[in-house]
């Protein structure tokens, strides 16, 4: 019995574990990889849908269906983990791009959840089934074993355009969070293009190209000067307002209507800033205020605030920014796994890394295919 005791410091012991527990979330779970923009629930859920057939031109399948076979397979981390990471694929609120066509309540702006999988269904949409998953029987990506060695999965998606940009990413890992604001999916094409013409393009250059973020939910970025900043080294923050227009009534009062607001406001942070706008009604901060309703539909935001005639509506605006989430911050922080360990890239530091992994798929996938051919050449 005494040789199978090890004696070891209980210091140096819990330092190791600590550091394989911190880089397994970071690997394995919380931070999407540079090369296809995807995190690990997200990939396999991609991948299974393709597995399964479930093409965009091709019926729905129930999302409950897609769920477990996701876990049974690839992702043994519990049913709702997966299921979440669906829905948000779904959502153009929270994705420029989604990657998955919903079919059903996937939730909405304000906060309401999905309904439960058994009721929605989903398929791929034509970009992920075209541009993100396509060529992998042509061994351009590495397969690597799944949890108990019964199946492979590729280890990252051949994606055609670089995710992490268009559609960002945000996650918790153990000592370190991501932020990645997403942008325009054709600005950042062009960037990308503009790079492959010059290697030694700069950060400056390519914001000719990505002028900044693109979110869906519309709003204004205040700090436009610091967006250099922020796209050279990957961290900083930008300053949001909602998108505010003036309407005036038959009877001479002022409509002021939010169209746009800012991302950091999706979900229950409307029912809150609709709170916030009643309270300073009550704490008569701003006794100009008749009524408000929230006017949202499937066209999009209309958060309508009725005010008295003669308001001075600019002095408005500014008590709105100033104590309600209509002016926010979102935090950026371009973490991402490149080359398998986690690392702060810039803007141009990520489109490199994208236009390296295309290179890497076209010399793979062509060299597969000449060497079909040759087999083909030698058999006849």
């Amino acid at each position: 019995m005494e040789d199978r005791i090890i004696k070891t410091e209980y210091s140096e012991t819990m330092q190791r574990s600590f550091i394989d527990y911190a880089m397994s979330v970071i690997i394995a779970r919380a931070l999407p990889d540079v090369r296809d923009g995807l995190k690990p629930v997200q990939r396999r859920t991609l991948y299974d849908m393709h597995e399964l057939g479930i093409r965009y031109d091709r019926p729905y399948r129930k999302s409950a269906r897609i769920v477990g076979d996701t876990m049974g397979k690839y992702h043994p981390h519990g049913d709702s983990s997966i299921y979440d990471a669906l829905v948000v694929l779904t959502q153009d609120f929270k994705k420029g791009l989604p990657l998955i066509d919903g079919h059903g309540n996937f939730g909405n702006i304000e906060g309401d959840g999905a309904a439960a999988m058994r009721y929605t269904e989903a398929r791929l949409q034509k970009i992920s089934q075209e541009a993100i998953l396509a060529d992998l029987d042509k061994d351009v990506v590495d397969f690597v074993p799944n949890f108990d060695e019964t199946e492979r999965e590729p280890s990252v998606l051949p994606c055609r355009f670089p995710n992490l940009l268009v559609n960002g990413s945000e996650g918790i890992a153990v000592g370190m969070v991501t932020n990645i604001p997403p942008h325009n999916l054709g600005e950042v094409i062009d960037a990308t293009k503009a790079y492959m013409m010059n290697e030694g393009i700069s950060t400056r250059e390519l914001m000719k190209y990505i002028k900044g973020p693109d979110f869906p939910t519309g709003g204004i970025v205040c700090n436009k000067d610091e967006l250099l900043s922020i796209y050279e080294t990957g961290t900083g923050k930008i300053k949001l307002r909602g998108k505010v227009e003036i309407e005036k009534t038959k009877g001479g009062k002022l409509n002021l209507v939010i169209t746009e607001i800012p991302y950091t406001m999706i979900g229950a942070n409307i029912g809150k800033f609709l709170q916030d706008v009643a309270s300073l009604y009550e704490q008569k901060k701003a006794p100009e205020i008749v009524d408000i309703s929230n006017q949202s539909s499937k066209e999009g935001i209309r958060i309508v605030i009725e005010l008295k005639k003669d308001t001075d509506v600019e002095n408005f605006k500014n008590l709105l920014y100033k104590k309600t989430r209509l002016e926010d911050t979102f935090g950026v922080n371009m973490i991402a796994i490149a080359d398998g360990r986690p690392e702060t890239l810039g803007l141009k530091g990520i489109i490199a890394r994208n236009v390296a992994f295309q290179y890497e798929i076209a010399t793979r996938k062509y060299t597969t295919l000449f060497n079909k051919q040759l087999e083909i050449s030698e058999n006849q």
